[in-house]
């Protein structure tokens, strides 16, 4: 069945698995004989033991072991104590953070998901203007100065065309008189922007203009011109995976909120306002 190879039914058989487990395991850890009891156990010493190889290259000594359990252990019975008084409720920044770990929780399912090729090249094609590569123009130009006459436009335009040469005349300048294949954004960044606008609407081989740039007026001949292109899926194949995964993962946050937020009776003012 094709239900059971897409994505997103994964993530919800994966995430389904995870929230259940954790909200098995959670009230065992919160019994009344838990709450007066700390338990440092051989897994958690390797954490510690892991985080401090993590930090400082290298393995704790038996002080620092030390430090870190009675560490953990201070931080538990502040942790108790504050929730005791009620300190996390109502404190935006214990909100957010406990918000963060459901997105992260989410987030590392969608990433423990390995996607079909074709499932990537579906995506890559539904998305095809994000992944494609800029039109490239190749070109000649002359340089008539910041405002030449309309007459020396004309006789500039005449000349060249019958000469179907790049000749010599023109004013001087440091912009290149040619360009091979360039994307069409590095052309604007050289000449400025929206003048590889007035290039594309030129006929190839043709001395064409007067185009506009940021320094003044130009004939301009193109030489060639190639389309925006998608890559193959084989040549962008990381690109597209991470961005499917960003994607699912935003569907399945979206999915698993609404499930979740359907086991509340959710009560809101009403915000309109009077009615003129």
């Amino acid at each position: 069945m094709r239900l059971l190879k897409e994505p997103l039914f994964h993530f919800f058989l994966i995430g389904a698995a995870i929230f259940i487990w954790f909200h098995i395991v959670a009230p065992e850890n919160e019994t009344t004989e838990n709450l007066v009891t700390i338990s440092i156990d051989k897994d958690d010493v390797a954490l510690l033991v892991t985080q401090f190889e993590a930090r400082w290259k290298r393995q704790p000594n038996e002080a620092e072991l030390q430090a870190l359990i009675d560490a953990s252990i201070r931080e538990e019975v502040l942790v108790r104590e504050a929730r005791k008084l009620g300190l996390d409720r109502g404190d935006s920044v214990i909100r957010s953070r406990l918000s963060q770990k459901m997105d992260f929780l989410t987030e590392a399912i969608a990433a423990s998901v390995t996607p079909e090729d074709e499932d990537l090249e579906a995506y890559l094609q539904k998305n095809r203007e994000r992944y494609a590569t800029s039109k490239k123009v190749a070109f000649n130009q002359i340089f008539l100065g910041e405002a030449p006459g309309d007459a020396a436009i004309a006789n500039a335009l005449s000349t060249v065309r019958e000469e179907q040469e790049l000749p010599e005349f023109g004013r001087s300048t440091l912009l290149p008189a040619s360009m091979p294949l360039t994307a069409t954004r590095v052309v604007d960044s050289v000449f400025g922007a929206g003048f590889s606008n007035g290039l594309t609407e030129l006929e190839p081989g043709q001395w064409g203009g007067p185009i506009q740039s940021g320094y003044g007026v130009h004939l301009v001949q193109v030489v060639a011109i190639e389309p925006a292109q998608t890559p193959p899926l084989s040549e962008i194949r990381n690109a597209v995976l991470q961005d499917w995964r960003r994607t699912m993962s935003a569907d399945l946050a979206q999915a698993q909120y609404e499930a979740l937020a359907d086991a509340y009776e959710i009560v809101v003012p009403d915000i309109a306002g009077p009615t003129k």
